[in-house]
């Protein structure tokens, strides 16, 4: 798994839905994270099964934020924060082989103890300040190195990365690059070639 880690943003679900079928469209987005902090739970189960429907469409891996319940609810991957339950848990009640993520800040530590306990991937961050989580401060490249020379499995950098910022991310060692306001703050039919310029940043580094 390399390349474009795209996280849903708060756009109404109507232009979300338009925005992520034009990037999904490109077949160029590695996975997609359903993120969406400021929409009730109970109207989330209805987004989800209307964005499963795109990911399916364009073989998109698709995974749940921080929600085990509604990703064991669709069968799908889910990607856990260090406070949002036990990745053991996740591989024991999703599907076998679903995508597990984990973040891990700053730590490989916290890094081996979630690959040992079923872990699919670990992701990093905040990479640069991002508007997204302003409290999570920054980490810069030195962990992203040392965890790809550690670690065989994809290595995920998150927070503040664009086109422009991430050719030094993806070179020290990230397989996957998530993003949010890079993809999803562009206009509609802008979004095709930023998702290219992203392909070709990761071809690029290969």
């Amino acid at each position: 798994m390399r390349g474009l880690y795209l996280i849903t943003n708060d756009d109404p679900l109507n232009i979300l839905l338009e925005k992520l079928e034009v990037a999904l469209a490109t077949y160029q987005v590695a996975i997609l994270q359903y993120r969406r902090k400021k929409v009730a739970q109970v109207d989330q189960a209805n987004e989800v099964q209307q964005i499963k429907k795109i990911c399916e469409k364009y073989t998109v891996p698709f995974v749940i934020n921080d929600d085990l319940a509604l990703a064991e609810q669709f069968g799908l991957g889910v990607h856990l924060g260090q406070s949002d339950g036990e990745i053991v848990d996740a591989a024991a009640r999703l599907p076998k082989g679903a995508i597990i993520g984990r973040t891990c800040l700053n730590s490989i530590e916290l890094a081996q103890k979630a690959i040992a306990d079923g872990a699919t991937y670990v992701a990093f961050g905040a990479i640069y300040a991002t508007e997204t989580k302003p409290e999570a401060g920054h980490i810069g490249l030195a962990t992203l190195k040392q965890a790809s020379e550690a670690f065989d499995l994809p290595i995920c950098a998150i927070g503040g990365l664009t086109v422009e910022n991430s050719d030094a991310v993806i070179a020290a060692g990230a397989d996957l690059c998530a993003v949010i306001s890079d993809i999803l703050g562009q206009s509609v039919e802008d979004i095709p070639a930023r998702v290219a310029a992203w392909a070709h940043l990761f071809a690029e580094t290969a």
